[in-house]
């Protein structure tokens, strides 16, 4: 259980917008604002999205499933088997839910770093961009939050020629990662609203 806290930290701080003290110390080129603005556009227009995720932490831990958007502010990732635990959001915040045990908790959807990937229109300069890093193939930026836990970072790494998010990774203050892929992405698709659903039933627990 440990291990899937650290990994639905990581997988909320990059769901929302990101405001700190802590700021890019150089100013960005005309090619990085343009291709960062264009990367906001191609993300804007996206309704729907589903794909398969990796994740890894700092400990080698690993885990997989497949996860699904619909925007604005729906969302689910399922890990696949032995875990039966969700990430989803209907727009009123994040539920993490345990399809075993019939439970869940909640995090409210302000609470969530990057939620601007949710939402209508999607700006990576309301953001607190740190970093951006550039090479023939991809462009990473990176981004930080002052959290009540301390500073956590968030390195989004794009592909240069479709703009597309294929990895992240969150940087805790105590410096441990836990690295996002995703791959096997779609927009063709029409996704039921019935995947996007917080049971009634199940009972509500503490984090």
């Amino acid at each position: 259980m440990r291990f899937f806290k650290l990994s639905f930290a990581a997988l909320l701080f990059s769901f929302s917008a990101i405001f700190s003290a802590h700021a890019l110390d150089r100013q960005l080129t005309q090619e990085e604002v343009d291709i960062i603005n264009d990367i906001s556009a191609h993300h804007s227009a996206i309704e729907q999205m589903a794909g398969r995720f990796i994740q890894l932490d700092s400990a080698g831990n690993r885990a997989e499933g497949i996860f699904y958007i619909s925007r604005p502010e729906k969302v689910r990732f399922k890990y696949a088997p032995p875990s039966r635990e969700e990430v989803v959001s209907v727009g009123r915040g994040f539920y993490v839910l345990d399809r075993k045990e019939k439970t869940k908790y909640a995090y409210p959807q302000h609470r969530v770093p990057l939620r601007q990937f949710l939402s209508d229109n999607i700006n990576l300069f309301e953001t607190n961009i740190t970093d951006v890093t550039k090479t023939e193939e991809m462009i990473a930026v990176s981004v930080s939050d002052d959290t009540p836990i301390g500073l956590v970072s968030v390195t989004m790494i794009f592909d240069l020629a479709t703009k597309e998010l294929n990895q992240w990774t969150l940087t805790e203050p105590n410096g441990s990662e836990v690295t996002f892929s995703i791959y096997d992405t779609t927009t063709d698709i029409d996704i039921p609203k019935a995947y996007f659903y917080i049971p009634a039933d199940y009972k509500s627990r503490s984090e």
